[in-house]
């Protein structure tokens, strides 16, 4: 399981979030092995008020917090990493500077999911790559 949060500047993020949903989506298949049909993404567009620019960052700032099942290897996660800066500084122009990405990892039983906690669901994928 991986769910993305992801934080911007409501005039960047609102116009960005098909083609924002899209990057994150190729990677997490590409290289977090998710299926194609697993897509969670929520987005969080502010005003510039309720999410001010760090000092060296633009008005592109963004913040992608990824919540997924622990068992990825940090070679994997690196690769995610890389992969995200890539495309995002590709795809949607927001360069590595203005990209912030935290991975934060649960253990399968503190999630439940459809009814049943997370190390009981039969995955159609693996999470330790």
């Amino acid at each position: 399981m991986v769910q993305f949060k992801v934080y911007g500047r409501d005039d960047v993020l609102r116009p960005a979030r098909p083609a924002l949903s899209d990057v994150l989506h190729a990677a997490a298949v590409d290289v977090l092995g998710l299926p194609a049909d697993k897509r969670f993404h929520r987005f969080f567009p502010m005003g510039a008020e309720d999410f001010p620019t760090p000092a060296g960052r633009s008005e592109r700032y963004t913040v992608v917090e990824v919540l997924m099942f622990a068992g990825r290897s940090t070679a994997t996660k690196k690769a995610f990493y890389r992969r995200l800066f890539q495309d995002f500084e590709d795809r949607l122009g927001i360069t590595p500077t203005d990209l912030e990405v935290a991975v934060l990892e649960t253990p399968r039983h503190d999630w439940a999911i459809r009814g049943v906690p997370g190390d009981e669901l039969d995955l159609t994928y693996r999470v330790e790559v």
